[in-house]
């Protein structure tokens, strides 16, 4: 069927759908096309109805790609240049919209179907779809080659530690002293680069926190997926078209604090919120979970640094790096290898005194070998002392 024809069917779905009895957009698609279309099979007018509610619905064309299980990111760079990452790998699909102005469309689709908008004023939207992905939206002129869409997909229902084990992302022994020190209320840093992982882990981690405690997440857009029995999700809100509105990370962590949090989890911490959180990890709120982006321990260090001295550049840079060793306990650094998997690379502890100290607990050698810097039981041991001092 010509392109001219599924526009002709999709207009008069549409339109039966506006004017309708409140039936669902796939089922007056249905409709349609069972009348429209008679002359082909059972099989091809299913098809046909996938591909235009899709169409009616989001972002068409690569509908198909959300719904397959080995793809964990769908990138749009305009209408022809459109790319997955399948079990780890970057491959480029055939798949092509036919025209700048039917992806642009499709973009409008898929953010207002979420409440979300991106226009000339506004041409850069983040929103979460229903199934959990998250979705990123750059327009022109920022983009230069078209609307470049971004789509971070996540398995359903999450992952937990034995996930990440059976995945290679740590090993029992190491999943086993994690677990322990998130139930025994550390407070965790997890750091890496951009897919590295570091959302998947900070999840599986959370899902440890005992089910009696109340738990506040924090998020640009919202994706964790706690399966635990008592949560509170908080998403920032942009601006309005006119420039109100707002809600940012760092409202979102101060009122967090009136909401008697047990544990607060702040999905990235990327500005002035940093202070506001070493404030709340340094006062008595245990537990808590963040990650940062940084290519590797020290990196996070000091982009931790440099955020909190944004937020504050009237503290001594020693009075900063005093709040971020007394905050946190542990530092979880994480990585994806040239093959596509995710490996915890390094795990540390915080050691007070003057500046930022790190004793390594665990890390993993080049060609992939995992070692201790101690027994596991004496690292344990090093994480109760530090606890307590």
């Amino acid at each position: 069927m010509n392109r001219e024809a599924i526009e002709w069917l999709k207009a008069i779905a549409l339109d039966e759908a506006i004017l309708g009895d409140g039936d669902g957009v796939e089922a007056v698609m249905r409709r349609v096309i069972d009348r429209e279309v008679c002359f082909v099979g059972p099989a091809a007018r299913n098809s046909l109805v996938q591909v235009l509610t899709a169409e009616a619905t989001g972002l068409g064309l690569v509908d198909g790609l959300m719904r397959d299980p080995e793809v964990s990111e769908v990138m749009i760079n305009g209408p022809s240049d459109i790319w997955v990452e399948r079990l780890g790998v970057m491959e480029l699909t055939d798949i092509r919209f036919s025209s700048m102005e039917a992806l642009r469309e499709a973009v409008d689709r898929l953010l207002g179907s979420v409440g979300r908008r991106a226009d000339d004023m506004s041409p850069v939207a983040d929103a979460t779809l229903p199934d959990g992905s998250r979705v990123n939206v750059i327009l022109p002129p920022l983009a230069i080659a078209g609307p470049v869409v971004t789509i971070r997909r996540f398995k359903p229902g999450g992952m937990g530690m034995s996930d990440l084990v059976e995945s290679g992302t740590l090993t029992a022994e190491l999943s086993d002293l994690l677990s322990w020190a998130v139930v025994d209320g550390l407070n965790i840093l997890i750091s890496g680069a951009t897919g590295s992982g570091k959302t998947t882990t900070l999840a599986a981690l959370a899902r440890c926190i005992p089910h009696e405690e109340r738990i506040i997440t924090i998020e640009d857009a919202a994706e964790l997926d706690l399966q635990h029995p008592h949560v509170v999700r908080l998403e920032t809100r942009p601006a309005s078209p006119g420039g109100r509105g707002a809600v940012s990370m760092r409202d979102l962590v101060r009122n967090a604090l009136r909401m008697r949090p047990d544990r607060i989890v702040v999905g990235e911490v990327r500005g002035p919120e940093a202070l506001d959180m070493l404030d709340a990890l340094s006062t008595g709120h245990r537990g808590s979970l963040s990650t940062v982006h940084a290519d590797s321990p020290a990196g996070a260090v000091e982009r931790l640094t440099g955020l909190v001295l944004q937020a504050a550049s009237g503290l001594p840079h020693a009075a900063v790096e005093q709040r971020i060793s007394s905050a946190f306990q542990l530092l979880v650094h994480q990585e994806r290898r040239s093959d596509g998997s995710r490996s915890i690379t390094q795990v540390a502890v915080f050691k007070a005194g003057p500046g930022v100290e790190v004793e390594d607990l665990f890390s993993v050698a080049e060609d992939g070998t995992g070692f201790w810097a101690s027994e596991a039981g004496a690292a344990r041991e090093l994480i109760v002392g530090l606890r307590g001092t």
